[in-house]
């Protein structure tokens, strides 16, 4: 899929916005962030004519019930709790197509995935990885996406899709070192 450039935007945690699950939570409604991500996915969806299935919204379900970037294997297990035994091979086509729909990104270094805060809109993804925490956070920095695709294109390489990743310590785990 073409990455296409967008406006500045604020930058926004890939996972709901709120510190992750090591850090204070400061009254914040993480069920109200899992709730507005599922009422997005459902009508994006629905616009598109793509099913999401009650399997592929569980699977979404779970990778915004985190903040940190969820492993096939963790939502697996999650599943697997829920008393619903599923293969595998299943999750990772449920996780296939909430990354075609926009919904999640997958954090490559990471083998992980994290939700999308704007799904509707093509960009492409940036992240910053807590090396210590693992909370991850999305940025959407138009001049990022321009400087890969002009440099890809003046060495005639075309970009199909971009992830960058930057690993470092976000501000709370450098405020506790």
């Amino acid at each position: 899929m073409p990455v296409a450039p967008l406006s500045p935007s604020p930058h926004v945690h890939a996972g709901p916005s709120h510190a992750g699950p090591s850090h204070a939570h400061g009254g914040h409604d993480h069920k109200a962030c899992v709730g507005d991500a599922l009422a997005r996915a459902h009508s994006l969806c629905e616009a598109r004519g793509a099913r999401l299935t009650t399997l592929r919204e569980r699977v979404l379900e779970l990778v915004w019930s985190s903040h940190r970037p969820r492993g096939a294997y963790a939502i697996l297990e999650e599943m697997a709790v829920d008393g619903k035994r599923v293969a595998p091979l299943t999750v990772y086509r449920a996780l296939d197509f909430l990354v075609e729909q926009g919904l999640v990104h997958r954090i490559e270094s990471l083998n992980a995935y994290v939700g999308c805060p704007e799904p509707g809109q093509a960009h492409a993804g940036q992240f910053l990885v807590c090396e210590r925490c693992g909370d991850a956070t999305e940025l959407n920095e138009p001049a990022v996406t321009n400087a890969i695709t002009n440099g890809a294109a003046a060495r005639g390489f075309r970009v199909l899709r971009q992830t960058v990743e930057v690993l470092g310590l976000c501000p709370a785990c450098q405020s506790a070192a």
